[in-house]
């Protein structure tokens, strides 16, 4: 029996990326992502009671990333806002990485000027920036100059790592005296380049230690226990997907699934549609990893 993943590489292929097509090709760039409504954009922080779920003093959060975050950030908008009060602003696009947000790419970058990341900063003035990001690796962002993983891992990660350096750098930059913290989103197993995963990650890791900023492990929560890099389709139901049914979708078999049998990449449980949008159903991965990253926040509002 063929396992599920390897039927949907060529599918996640095209729909996380747009398709694995050459750079110099240049494909349309995705429709800007549909933001969630920032209902007190112009307003300070908004007070709300202070409670043990509840921090006194609402963040603001910016959610920016890739199809990971394009298909999740309804559901991250809705928790931040439900445990936290947050005030909360996203501008995924699908099939970027990190250069795309990266100010001086110009024509070269999937996303628009008014939404790289230090602009996105200078307008919202966030609290915390959220960067969700599986790590684009087949070559389609022009802005990776045709750099990609499997032709040479050494300059793949080269040029990772100085991306991720000058992206904090501007965030920094645009932030000022009020700098906002970064929260890196570590990402899911991948059954196909598992070891890049892995190191990407450790680089998000790094570069959060380097410059005092966070890391949210949303990518263990889609992990079997003890086995933080092994793929899988299915996981036991946690506690509050058991108290949650709809978010438990086998119970008679005590698990969850997190994917579909013809993505293995995804999270959303609807199939993935050349328009990029936010995930219509319920999904237990993408709300798990949401969570996670409410949690971060959470507690280091918490300790503001």
């Amino acid at each position: 029996m063929r396992k599920p993943w390897i039927v949907g590489v060529s599918l996640a292929c095209a729909l996380l990326l747009g398709g694995c097509t050459d750079p110099s090709s240049a494909p349309q760039a995705p429709p800007p992502s549909p933001a969630v409504p920032d209902v007190s954009a112009t307003t300070t922080h908004q007070r709300a009671p202070a409670s043990p779920g509840r921090p006194a003093v609402a963040p603001k959060v910016l959610y920016l990333g890739d199809s990971l975050a394009m298909e999740a950030q309804n559901v991250l908008g809705r928790q931040l806002r439900t445990d936290l009060n947050a005030t909360y602003t996203s501008a995924p696009y699908s099939g970027t990485t990190l250069c795309d947000y990266l100010e001086g790419t110009g024509a070269r970058s999937l996303v628009p000027d008014a939404d790289k990341a230090a602009a996105l900063v200078r307008a919202r003035h966030p609290d915390y920036v959220v960067m969700q990001f599986w790590g684009n690796a087949w070559g389609y962002t022009w802005c990776m100059d045709g750099i990609t993983y499997n032709a040479s891992q050494q300059r793949y990660f080269t040029r990772y790592r100085a991306d991720l350096r000058r992206l904090t750098e501007q965030i920094a930059d645009a932030g000022g005296a009020k700098r906002p913290r970064i929260v890196w989103v570590l990402q899911g197993p991948d059954p196909i380049t598992p070891d890049r995963v892995r190191r990407v990650n450790e680089m998000y890791e790094r570069q959060a230690a380097a410059s005092h900023d966070l890391v949210a492990d949303a990518g263990a929560t889609v992990s079997p226990a003890g086995a933080r890099y092994s793929w899988a389709q299915y996981l036991p139901c946690t506690a509050y997907e058991h108290a949650h049914p709809d978010y438990c979708t086998q119970p008679d078999q005590d698990r969850t699934a997190l994917h579909l049998s013809s993505d293995y990449l995804h999270f959303c449980l609807a199939p993935t549609t050349s328009t990029p949008k936010p995930c219509p159903v319920r999904s237990p991965g993408i709300l798990r990893m949401a969570r996670e990253v409410t949690r971060v926040i959470a507690r280091q509002t918490g300790e503001r």
